[in-house]
């Protein structure tokens, strides 16, 4: 499985090349690592935590900044199998965050208790999937 953790410069600028001003729904796969891996020096480097650990302080830290733009957890699932797909990827995490327009989910990233935070999943995601989709309607057949 190959390790993606943050976006790189082309997938950032095609993100921030779409239209803001609608809701966005954003797809999260996320994979753990066993160990948390903190830069040399963080006061949590040496603490032993667990990824999922460090993912959840990352969630805390969040959370508060997540509320005040008006963001939310749309749908959180335990994954169980992959139906479709390589069956090297397994996820630890599996949900959709609803952010009221991009531009919210660009501020988000770029508020500086985020960036503090950040460290979190960083040192927590050992690869991860982020998608960004715009809400369509809704219907009772596939296509």
């Amino acid at each position: 499985m190959t390790a993606f953790v943050d976006p790189d410069r082309a997938q950032f600028e095609a993100f921030k090349a779409l239209d803001r001003d609608h809701p966005i729904e954003m797809l999260n796969l996320v994979k753990f690592r066993a160990k948390a891996e903190y830069p040399a020096g963080h006061e949590l480097s040496e603490a032993g935590l667990t990824g999922a650990q460090a993912y959840r302080k990352y969630g805390v830290e969040t959370a508060p900044i997540i509320a005040r733009l008006g963001a939310s957890i749309l749908w959180r699932g335990a994954y169980q199998t992959t139906l479709i797909g390589p069956q090297d990827e397994a996820w630890d995490e599996v949900f959709i965050a609803r952010y009221p327009t991009a531009h919210a989910f660009l501020e988000m990233v770029t508020d500086p208790d985020y960036q503090k935070a950040v460290i979190h999943r960083q040192a927590a995601v050992e690869t991860s999937r982020l998608i960004r989709c715009a809400p369509t309607q809704s219907g009772e057949a596939f296509g």
